[in-house]
């Protein structure tokens, strides 16, 4: 059993830092934004995977065998569901993104999902699954051979299994069938950041606004930090994709906030450049305490009355580590904390400690979130 002390931090000098110049990070319009009304559905549906090397539904699974008896049934064939093996054949569940202004006769990719005891999809046929929508439409309608990332093989106890044999998709075997119920943008549009931000938003209307210079009011005009207002020029009032595809071309300086993101479940720590410490001194040290219990057999003398038993040996060790520290000076990057931190032997359990107690004791510049 290992106990650590925790980290002890010494903050001093907490003045606000310099400002520091950000790097200018451009991206395209087309990477920022979404049209409001330009969207993808989702569409789902229940249907059956055949031609399994015995790895589908076992027969506890009641409803593979029903419904094999019902598409029996309306291709003339009357069963007993109840007498129906079905270990080549898996239930699963479909999903499909049906993608904004599709038409029928589009091909979409399809994914099937088991959802009884079925071992592996490997190898076997989706057929002939309708694909609905949130209002209850058949979108699409799917049908195919089911690719799996990976595979099992073997029986009984000697079995391999590689990635996920339980899901597969169905390359473009999803046929559109119903038109998508996409908007589209006339007069006026709306744009909408995909990252909520006050002034990525206010830079995105100037670049719009240099671009389409209108004779009045602007055409471009920031709703919040999420919404982008635009009124479509009269020379483009006709020519809707040219002024769509003009706007997704133009370069935004964007700006986002300083964040760190911490994963504890694997010790994973993602910072940007724009993170920044104030001043601040770190001592960083570690005590482990080993327990350690070793068991002995206690054997009676012969022909005594005594018993066998055992008796634990425990030791008990302690070891304490000179501290380490570092001290970092006035407007430190993420760059320098992180070099810092590895020249002081911390393990990524340590830099999570340690910008949590940075964050406590307002030294970090950034918001800190743990996923």
């Amino acid at each position: 059993m290992r106990n650590c002390l925790p980290l002890l931090l010494l903050c001093a000098g907490l003045a606000p830092a310099q400002e520091i110049p950000k790097e200018n990070l451009t991206a395209r319009l087309k990477e920022l934004v979404s049209i409001e009304g330009v969207r993808d559905n989702q569409l789902i549906g229940y249907g059956l995977v055949v031609g399994l090397n015995s790895t589908g539904d076992h027969q506890t699974t009641y409803f593979s065998a029903q419904s094999l008896a019902n598409m029996l049934q309306q291709m003339g064939v009357s069963v007993n569901p109840g007498l129906l093996l079905v270990k080549d054949t898996a239930a699963v569940m479909v999903t499909a993104t049906l993608p904004p202004f599709a038409q029928p006769g589009m091909h979409i990719d399809a994914t099937a999902s088991a959802i009884g005891d079925a071992q592996n999809l490997q190898g076997g046929t989706l057929i002939l699954t309708s694909l609905k929508g949130v209002d209850g439409q058949v979108y699409a309608l799917a049908q195919g051979a089911v690719v799996t990332g990976g595979f099992g093989a073997g029986r009984a106890g000697n079995t391999e299994v590689v990635n996920h044999p339980t899901v597969g998709r169905v390359p473009a075997g999803a046929n559109v069938e119903r038109a998508a119920p996409s908007i589209t943008p006339k007069g006026t549009i709306r744009l909408q950041l995909r990252e909520p931000d006050f002034t990525t938003a206010l830079r995105i209307s100037r670049a719009i606004n240099t671009r389409f210079p209108g004779t009045g009011k602007p055409l471009a005009v920031p709703e919040n930090s999420a919404t982008i207002g635009i009124t479509v020029p009269p020379d483009y009032s006709t020519r809707m994709v040219e002024f769509m595809a003009d706007l997704e071309d133009l370069q935004v300086q964007t700006d986002r906030p300083a964040r760190v993101v911490i994963n504890e479940r694997t010790g994973t720590i993602v910072m940007g450049k724009e993170v920044r410490v104030s001043p601040v001194a770190i001592m960083h040290g570690k005590l482990t305490v080993e327990i350690q219990t070793t068991p002995e057999v206690s054997q009676p003398n012969p022909l005594s009355q005594g018993q066998t038993v055992v008796v634990p040996q425990t030791n008990v060790n302690a070891k304490e580590e000179k501290s380490k520290s570092l001290v970092l000076q006035q407007g430190a990057t993420v760059e320098e904390l992180v070099h810092a931190l590895g020249a002081i032997g911390s393990t990524p359990r340590d830099v999570i400690a340690i910008l949590e107690s940075l964050r406590a004791a307002g030294a970090l510049e950034a918001d800190l979130e743990v996923i």
